[in-house]
């Protein structure tokens, strides 16, 4: 199916993703929009290297906003206030048919803010969590978008409520491949047994985030290891973070195998009987590889307490909120510690790994949009029906 319209140039696109999720988000999108529309997709703005392989020319390198935290942006803010100024300017020179900003909510907004051709449709694609903390800022998106587009199927009311038009599109890590990987391949080539167990760790795609979670599983796997002799470990590793990892894992007594690329993190997951993750969207990539999985995080101490204060959600992990209780352990800020961690990912190796793989099924399956398209074609409906 298609959707019709003028046919005699190409639809000008606006992209701007902040991070690796947002940059898969928007290839997904831009190749989306090409299979239903009848006209050509043009795409500029800012992004990675897979919206780079849909035809994006990024303005500057997407890494420049992938700064998290209400203490750690500060240093940066100087720049980041001079790219507002650059990509709002090259906004103003394209003059898209829409203006598409994928999550970064606090550049994002400041970039609308900057652009000031209310004519042009503004699509905000991730919504913000207002469920979870600052529920007031969903008043500051209606002043500056016309449409949110959801991956979850509870906001829409939100930001319904306050009149702000919001789609509910379904979650992109359903496209992700993550349910698709093969273990048994991945322990052929690595020479791990089917007897062997096999210990996925993937402590983040931030410096910081490797930084401050790295020595905590290391330990660990230190301690996992007493308790399960022959224990391998594999690590993928954000290519952002990869010499990082290398340098922290070098002199590990039983090296890690350090895996690269979508494909073969992917096998890895099916081939794991565990995995110890940062929290953030790997965790519901985990989930559908179906890896029993404990999640962990640490944030510095300052941040920690403002974000503590705010948030109104007793969990972290997506499926744990749906689903109103702890399925998926969560080991977080004082929590994070290698005694707590190692006792359970032995406890999830075994029978308590499957039941946690079931129970999270049926909250999986609420992530895909109504009618079981694809995300990404909801996605791009719902921004093809603005322009």
């Amino acid at each position: 199916m298609t959707v019709s319209g003028e046919v005699s140039r190409p639809i000008r696109l606006y992209i701007v993703a902040g991070e690796a999720s947002g940059d898969a988000l928007g290839a997904r999108l831009i190749a989306a929009m090409r299979r239903l529309s009848d006209r050509p997709v043009e795409v500029h703005g800012i992004g990675g290297p897979l919206m780079q392989e849909e035809g994006l020319t990024s303005l500057f390198p997407m890494q420049e906003l992938a700064v998290m935290g209400l203490v750690e942006i500060l240093p940066h803010a100087r720049r980041l206030l001079r790219r507002l100024d650059e990509a709002a300017a090259d906004i103003r020179n394209v003059r898209p048919d829409a203006i598409v900003t994928i999550d970064a909510p606090g550049f994002n907004r400041r970039l609308v803010d900057r652009v000031r051709i209310r004519s042009i449709p503004r699509i905000h694609y991730v919504a913000p969590t207002v469920w979870a903390w600052r529920p007031g800022r969903a008043l500051k998106f209606k002043a500056r978008f016309d449409r949110l587009l959801a991956l979850l199927p509870f906001e829409p009311p939100y930001f319904e409520k306050v009149g702000l038009d919001c789609r509910f599109v379904g979650h992109s890590v359903l496209e992700s491949g993550a349910d698709k990987g093969d273990g048994a391949r991945f322990r052929a080539e690595h020479g791990v047994s089917a007897e062997t167990k096999l210990l996925c760790l993937l402590p983040g795609s931030r410096r910081g985030e490797v930084s401050r979670l790295l020595p905590a599983f290391a330990e660990a796997v230190h301690l996992l290891g007493q308790r399960r002799p022959g224990l391998r470990v594999a690590i993928p590793v954000a290519p952002g973070v990869a010499s990082l990892v290398e340098e922290a894992t070098a002199n590990w007594p039983s090296p890690p195998i350090l895996v690269r690329g979508e494909r073969a993190k992917y096998d890895c997951m099916a081939g794991c009987d565990a995995a110890l993750a940062a929290s953030g969207t790997v965790a519901l990539e985990l989930a559908l590889a179906r890896a029993p999985t404990v999640i962990a995080y640490r944030l510095p101490a300052i941040t920690y307490a403002i974000v503590k204060a705010l948030v109104r959600v007793d969990y972290v992990h997506l499926l744990n909120i749906m689903a109103g209780r702890e399925i998926v352990p969560e080991c977080i800020q004082s929590d994070c510690v290698p005694d707590r961690l190692a006792a359970e990912l032995d406890r999830l190796m075994g029978q308590t790994g499957r039941d946690q793989t079931e129970a999270l099924a049926p909250y999986l399956a609420q992530l895909w949009p109504v009618g079981g398209e694809l995300p990404s074609e909801a996605a791009a409906r719902a921004v093809l029906e603005l322009i």
